[in-house]
């Protein structure tokens, strides 16, 4: 969520120059500047929803697949506050109507406007690399302490099985309504302990 948040916010700020429009202010969000932002961060979503649903070897496996969403997520930030804005590719989003994403006005400058001034605005960025990192250090953590499964239970279990598993259950929790219908379903009569 901390890198949706992040790619929501602005990444870059232009001032450009139109002979027919004068001077106009636009600011580029992240989303717009890296779209797989957005995807990316749907992605890690469903990767901490699933180490809840999952076994101990799906978990360590959706661990290893959010490390590396997260690290590539980490690399898009990272490149734009270590280099800078490129302005030919500001440019580009500006005149082909990536940015605005709207069908009625979709371009924001006209092919023979001229950028006066290309500025990072650092917050949305950071914001998005430390999601990145936040979500990377969860996914090693997965990795290295997926936790233990619960025992399997399974109504087909047979007979013996089940007889043992109740009979334990009893000696932890004789008071337990569950464990004293479980006994019964079991053939055991749980006032003989």
């Amino acid at each position: 969520m901390i890198v949706w948040l992040g790619s929501r916010l602005t990444w870059v700020s232009v001032d450009s120059f139109d002979d027919k429009l004068g001077q106009t202010h636009h600011d580029i969000v992240g989303g717009s500047w890296a779209t797989e932002l957005t995807v990316a961060a749907l992605l890690l979503v469903a990767a901490a929803a699933g180490s809840f649903v999952l076994r101990r070897v799906g978990r360590r496996v959706v661990g290893v697949i959010a490390a590396l969403i997260a690290a590539a997520v980490a690399w898009i930030p990272l490149s734009l506050l270590l280099g800078g804005p490129d302005p030919d590719r500001v440019f580009g989003l500006l005149t082909s109507g990536a940015d605005s994403q709207r069908a009625d006005d979709p371009v924001a400058l006209n092919s023979w406007a001229e950028l006066t001034d290309v500025q990072l605005d650092a917050l949305g960025p950071s914001i998005a690399l430390a999601g990145a990192a936040l979500a990377l250090l969860a996914a090693v953590l997965i990795v290295v302490r997926p936790g233990t499964d619960a025992p399997k239970r399974t109504r087909f279990a047979r007979g013996n099985q089940r007889r043992a598993r109740v009979t334990r259950d009893l000696e932890e929790d004789p008071e337990s309504g569950r464990v004293l219908w479980d006994a019964l379903d079991a053939d055991i009569d749980p006032t003989d302990r």
